[in-house]
């Protein structure tokens, strides 16, 4: 099975956030922001694993600034880590004001994606292919996040009760 490199399956997606994406304080809700991370995240894993993925976790997501109606909002995704079926994709959110041109980094995120066969079970993914010192750092990065997890998957695991 032939490698991907980060670059062939990276996207990148904009959208204006408008009214009907704000709550009562006027800000843009954190659910709108989190669906599109989703779904930005859930391209790249299809592109890289050429098939369907389904979301297994976010390992974090951290909103740094608020996001208003009027804000052109950019997604920028891509693979960090692939293990046998699993895949990490790192999201990070830019928020820019139209009249003023101002750019915030709003959001990030880490999400895992498990791609699927034609019969809805885990498949096997192609190896990912680093080429640059960043895609090096982000994967480096990834596997630590997926050491804690592993970590506390076996802690949160619910214990048999004997009896």
């Amino acid at each position: 099975m032939d490698g991907k490199t980060v670059r062939e399956t990276s996207s990148t997606v904009t959208q204006l956030m408008t009214p009907q994406d704000v709550n009562f304080a006027g800000n843009v809700h954190g659910g709108v922001v989190m669906k599109l991370i989703d779904t930005t995240a859930g391209v790249v894993a299809s592109r890289h694993a050429r098939a369907n993925v389904v979301t297994a976790s976010i390992d974090r997501l951290d909103f740094h600034h608020p996001l208003f109606a009027g804000d052109l909002v950019t997604f920028k995704a891509s693979v960090n880590l692939v293990g046998r079926t699993s895949m990490e994709v790192g999201v990070r959110v830019e928020s820019e004001n139209l009249r003023t041109g101002q750019i915030r980094h709003t959001a990030s995120a880490y999400i895992t994606l498990v791609a699927l066969d034609d019969e809805g079970k885990p498949m096997e993914l192609p190896p990912l292919i680093l080429e640059t010192d960043d895609d090096k750092r982000r994967n480096h990065e990834a596997r630590a996040r997926r050491e804690v997890r592993l970590r506390e998957r076996t802690v949160e695991r619910p214990r048999e009760s004997s009896g």
